[in-house]
């Protein structure tokens, strides 16, 4: 988030574009943590050794692009993770992993949903003692993170935009580079197949009361 004070990042771009590296410097600032993040998670555990690469080759993008770089409606954070998610896909590829682009990945009929929504409001479990909060809801992150494994990159790519970095659905899809209601779909068959595999975890609100 910048301050009214702050330069935006289309005008940082056009400073570096002109011979400025403080704004790159700055634009790397802003953005490198959330974008290696991204870059990690969308990755998964097989292939983590792999994130440093496509961080850096990422950026590296970025500087080639810089004379050439023209908002056109999109921000330049999204045109970032657009870079990234370009990267991933390709060493993905490499590594002998298939990579659909189909939202639905073969699943027929509507999502599922669940009866209560769990997912936005994590209880610990009924056997949990005040001292135990910090180890439940350590596991709990990792438990999260091995159901981000198991999505399919489209979902994943989707889920980890929207909710760990807040993009807009619309923004979403222009990072995605597919249509607005293809973003939402796949956005909530994530969301379903994530709290279906965070169930065997995470107690449902109604047994919590």
């Amino acid at each position: 988030m910048t301050s009214s004070l702050e330069p935006d990042d289309d005008a940082l771009m056009a400073a570096y574009a002109a011979g400025d590296v403080a704004a790159f410097e700055t634009l790397y600032a802003r953005h490198q943590a959330a974008l290696y993040r991204f870059v990690r998670r969308l990755l998964g555990s097989a292939d983590a050794a792999r994130a440093d690469e496509v961080f850096q080759d990422t950026w590296l993008r970025v500087v080639h692009a810089r004379t050439r770089w023209q908002p056109q409606g999109a921000a330049f954070r999204t045109w970032l993770f657009t870079l990234a998610h370009h990267r991933v896909v390709d060493v993905l590829r490499r590594s002998g992993r298939e990579v659909s682009s189909d939202a639905y990945e073969a699943d027929d009929g509507e999502p599922w949903q669940p009866d209560s929504d769990a997912w936005q409001h994590w209880p610990a479990p009924a056997s949990a003692l005040p001292g135990e909060d910090l180890t439940f809801w350590r596991r709990a992150g990792e438990k999260l993170l091995d159901c981000l494994d198991q999505l399919p990159l489209p979902q994943r790519s989707a889920f980890l935009l929207h909710h760990d970095d807040g993009l807009a659905v619309d923004e979403v899809a222009a990072a995605l580079e597919v249509g607005f209601e293809t973003a939402k779909t796949r956005l909530r068959y994530a969301m379903s197949k994530l709290r279906a595999c965070m169930g065997a975890y995470l107690e449902p609100l109604q047994r919590g009361a």
